[in-house]
């Protein structure tokens, strides 16, 4: 593992006082291993001849020049200087802004390393970034090698941090030990730590560039992926239920029937998993399962019949059917005693799981209660004395489901709807108002491989990639502004047919951004002119709750024909009749809204239709997320584009919750290697399950480590 000695303060270091540790400490730059660990972010290529006359070839110049002359242009204060150079392929002139000391500096006739980016201007070949120095026998310590580019802050300059730098390896980095396992070194032919710490600052060539950066970018993700197995572990055993059953229930005739049904064989699916209340659920349905809600409700039900808590991410594309799903989980829950609550980011989510709960599970006798912060406090107060009595089985509602003065009697499954909407902390709350319960987290935003691996790597994954039947893809259009009568007329046709149409703009009302439609005006526009003959609403998320469900149920019952709004439609709305998305400004919206939008229509039977209509100079983005949205229905795709274009860090929320502090490695860029990572890590685990316990060497590292060294995880 790493020497106590670098947790030594950088101003033990020759030369570094308390300004210059001050301008290190506004980098997090504090002590030697925060030094050592500040990767370079480039690297420029000195130890071979660039020279001037290949300037527009993309690298930079490297070569030996001799200075011809001096000039000035410009008055006073502006004025400055200009050095004429020339090597043996070109002349080129260095524009020396603020730096007039160098006319004494080069001086005419002498000979000079040059580096640095050339253009041309003004009829000749220019630089106003470079550095110099003279030729001398004695060597360079800048030129002829392989330098590193760090991040920097105001106050410092490269030269500063590279010697800096130099010193801290020169004086610790020789006494770094190797923090992997013996094996996975000989297994990946890593170099020593030492040796791989030297070469990421000062590489001799860039083969040995590239062997340390591959060390350490698998190393990263080795240890986030034993934070995550040993969180995974913590969890399963400090929450294992003593007595648990570990035995399936015996199968009932009535689940078997149904499975029947859906053209499976018991093969195809558990049926000694499942419960009487999950049986007669399924039983009384009107439509048969998918396989794949079947095959994911099967690993539901083992998990929690497992004797430790279930953690696992349910992913389905809209409209895959994971609400269903969510709520036989719960029937599993109620069916062993205890109870069960459903967190929605959104009044109007979690209404309309409640309204649908109502309807199909308490013909089936199952109490359900509806909590949101707008229930009154008299119905508040007989409400929460019901739960910790445990006469509600599920609950279901919003944040006001972990509020302080709500008590579960024996709260045994948590299920998250739209998980990317609530924090670490928000989950935690929730969890904390029973004693380790099942977690259940569900995303109709597929959440890329990588992400899986690792936000979400002490998770189990579920996935239900498959439709109900009779479901049809939505066939989606672009438009360009000024050709919207067309997209008007043909929605027109829709509403006469007897159908319904969303139209969904960016902003609500006028003057928030010049030059973008709102809903507000828009709306009175759709209303007076284009479909006067239709009933035409408007709801956005600055209206009163109860003025929205009302607005959202008339749309569902039919009255009101087309709904105009901003993007508070891109959950919990459920129209089977709406055949038509119209987005407009659709460029400024992201890939999960836009697919999150589309996914309102195309829930019925009859063939549906989304419209993008964007501005007519899109930023690059903005194309490239169009371009994605007509190309493909398939969420996870989408989901994987959407990585590309944002990164983790923003899909996940790991800027804000913390979760994810890398140096060099990058999960997306680095998939196949965070999947060796965590095949290792994770074997290495499974062969110890004590090792957090345990003294061991790489255990102890990875829980020792502060950032930047370390994989934060929370």
């Amino acid at each position: 593992m790493f020497l106590r000695e670098l947790d030594t303060p950088v101003t033990h270091i020759k030369g570094v006082g308390a300004a210059f540790a001050g301008r290190l400490a506004t980098l997090g730059l504090v002590n030697i291993a925060g030094l050592l660990s500040w990767y370079p972010r480039d690297w420029e290529d000195r130890s071979h001849t660039v020279p001037l006359k290949d300037f527009a070839g993309g690298e930079a110049v490297c070569t030996e020049v001799e200075v011809l002359a001096h000039d000035w242009f410009g008055f006073g204060r502006m004025k400055t200087l200009k050095v004429y150079v020339e090597d043996a392929s070109a002349k080129a002139v260095l524009v020396c802004f603020n730096r007039p000391f160098l006319e004494k500096q080069l001086e005419q006739g002498k000979r000079y390393r040059l580096w640095g980016r050339f253009f041309f201007k003004y009829g000749e070949i220019q630089s106003t970034a470079f550095e110099i120095e003279p030729v001398q026998d004695h060597g360079s310590a800048t030129f002829g090698q392989i330098l590193p580019v760090y991040p920097l802050s105001a106050g410092l300059a490269q030269g500063s941090l590279r010697r800096l730098v130099r010193t801290a390896l020169a004086e610790y980095g020789t006494r770094l030990e190797d923090e992997l396992p013996p094996h996975i070194l000989v297994k990946y032919t890593f170099p020593p730590k030492a040796k791989v710490l030297t070469s990421i600052h000062f590489p001799a060539n860039h083969t040995e560039l590239a062997d340390a950066r591959r060390a350490i970018i698998y190393e990263e993700l080795f240890y986030l992926e034993t934070l995550v197995g040993m969180r995974a572990m913590e969890r399963r055993e400090k929450g294992r239920r003593p007595g648990a059953h570990t035995k399936p229930a015996s199968p009932t005739p009535s689940l078997a029937s149904a499975i029947a049904d859906n053209g499976l064989s018991k093969a195809g699916s558990d049926v000694e998993a499942w419960s009487p209340l999950q049986s007669r659920l399924v039983e009384r349905l009107p439509f048969s399962l998918t396989s794949g809600q079947l095959a994911v409700i099967d690993e539901l039900n083992r998990d929690m019949e497992s004797g430790c808590p279930m953690a696992r991410l349910l992913q389905g594309d809209v409209g895959s059917g994971k609400t269903l799903v969510a709520f036989l989980a719960c029937l599993r829950a109620v069916g062993n005693g205890g109870q069960a609550a459903v967190l929605a980011p959104t009044e109007l989510l979690a209404r309309q799981h409640a309204e649908n709960a109502a309807r199909i599970l308490e013909p089936l006798g199952v109490r359900l209660a509806f909590l949101t912060g707008n229930v009154k406090t008299a119905g508040r107060n007989t409400l929460l004395k019901a739960l910790a009595k445990g006469d509600i089985d599920i609950v279901l509602g919003t944040h006001a489901l972990f509020s302080k003065d709500v008590n579960y009697r024996d709260l045994r499954l948590v299920v998250v709807d739209e998980q990317h909407r609530f924090g670490v902390v928000q989950r935690a709350a929730i969890m904390a108002k029973g004693n380790y319960p099942d977690l259940l987290m569900m995303s109709a935003t597929p959440i890329p491989r990588t992400l899986a691996l690792t936000v979400f790597g002490d998770l189990d994954v579920s996935v239900i990639r498959d439709m109900p039947p009779g479901r049809k893809p939505v066939r989606t259009h672009l438009a360009r502004q000024g050709n919207e009568a067309r997209v008007y007329e043909f929605v027109r046709k829709e509403l006469q047919a007897g159908h319904q149409a969303y139209f969904v703009y960016p902003i609500i009302e006028s003057g928030e951004n010049n030059g973008l439609k709102d809903a507000e005006t828009w709306a009175g526009l759709l209303k007076k002119k284009v479909y006067s003959q239709f009933r035409v609403e408007l709801v956005h998320s600055r209206l009163d709750e109860e003025i929205k469900r009302d607005l959202m149920e008339r749309f569902r019952a039919g009255t009101v024909q087309v709904l105009v709004a901003t993007s508070v439609v891109e959950v919990g709305v459920d129209v089977p009749n709406a055949t038509c998305m119209v987005v407009e400004h659709a460029e400024r919206f992201g890939l999960s809204a836009l697919h999150q939008l589309r996914g309102r229509v195309g829930r019925g039977k009859d063939q549906s239709y989304c419209f993008l209509v964007y501005t007519k100079d899109p930023t690059e983005d903005g194309k490239i997320r169009l371009k994605v949205m007509l190309e493909n229905s398939d969420g996870f795709v989408i989901a994987e584009e959407d990585l590309k274009l944002r990164g983790p860090g923003q899909i996940a929320g790991l800027e804000q919750s913390g979760y994810l502090s890398l140096g060099l490695a990058d999960p997306v860029r680095d998939a196949e290697e965070l999947a060796k990572a965590r095949v290792d890590a994770f074997a290495m685990l499974e062969a110890d399950p004590n090792l957090s316990q345990s003294k061991n060497a790489v255990v102890a590292a990875v829980l020792e480590r502060a950032p930047p060294f370390s994989t934060v995880i929370q």
